[in-house]
């Protein structure tokens, strides 16, 4: 359940992002990936609006929905290995930071607040992705899926990205669009921040996550930092 407003006697020293349906919509390639699978194997395309909300399942939630496999199924990693191909193959080519987003960065750069990025996909595509979106150079860490043992709803990632930043976990706001970046944030003792106008997924509707607020718009994230 969404606890209320940030405690104004705990500091927030830096914060740290999601990337898919947080900081960049990258469900178009995403659904880019899956169509073109599904057209390969004879299937017609599924609308955009069908896949948005699914896009921070990954592979599995995108392939659940374009195939109905699960992982134990026989094909599932023939048919994911070829979705990982050619997401890869098509990365950044329709993905762009969510309205706000730049200026949002700015304004934290301006006040000379780290931020980091801690995301659920693997490396191999989340560091070239960053890469192309022109973060890479700015972002104090990095942290994909694979960087740690248990990715999140686990704390292991951002307790990481704590280190990486040099500051303490519980001085830390997380701004994420899934229950399990609120469950991680939970977990690690970071503040959760709903990223409301993300992908948010299928499950539990976002007010009964265990966040600690909720924004509508990227730069609305502004008013849980001191001035």
């Amino acid at each position: 359940m969404i606890a209320g407003p940030v405690d104004s006697l705990r500091p927030i020293l830096g914060v740290l992002f999601d990337l898919d349906g947080t900081l960049a919509d990258t469900a178009p390639d995403l659904a880019w990936a899956l169509n073109t699978l599904r057209l390969r194997y004879d299937r017609p395309a599924l609308p955009l609006s069908a896949l948005r909300p699914l896009a921070s399942h990954g592979a599995r939630g995108l392939l659940k929905a374009g195939f109905d496999l699960s992982p134990s199924d026989p094909y599932y990693e023939e048919l994911r290995d070829e979705f990982l191909v050619l997401y890869h193959d098509h990365l950044c080519v329709d993905t762009r930071l969510f309205d706000g987003v730049h200026e949002l960065l700015g304004a934290l750069d301006q006040r000379r607040i780290p931020w980091g990025i801690v995301t659920n996909k693997l490396a191999r595509f989340t560091l070239p992705l960053v890469r192309q979106l022109g973060l890479a150079e700015r972002a104090g860490c990095v942290v994909s899926g694979d960087t740690y043992a248990r990715p999140k709803p686990y704390p292991d990632p951002l307790n990481g990205a704590a280190h990486e930043l040099k500051l303490p976990i519980r001085s830390l706001l997380y701004l994420g669009d899934d229950a399990r970046d609120m469950q991680a944030a939970q977990a690690a003792g970071a503040k959760g921040i709903i990223a409301r106008y993300g992908y948010l997924g299928d499950g539990l509707a976002p007010e009964e996550w265990p966040a600690d607020g909720m924004i509508t718009h990227p730069l609305e994230l502004l008013s849980f930092l001191s001035p």
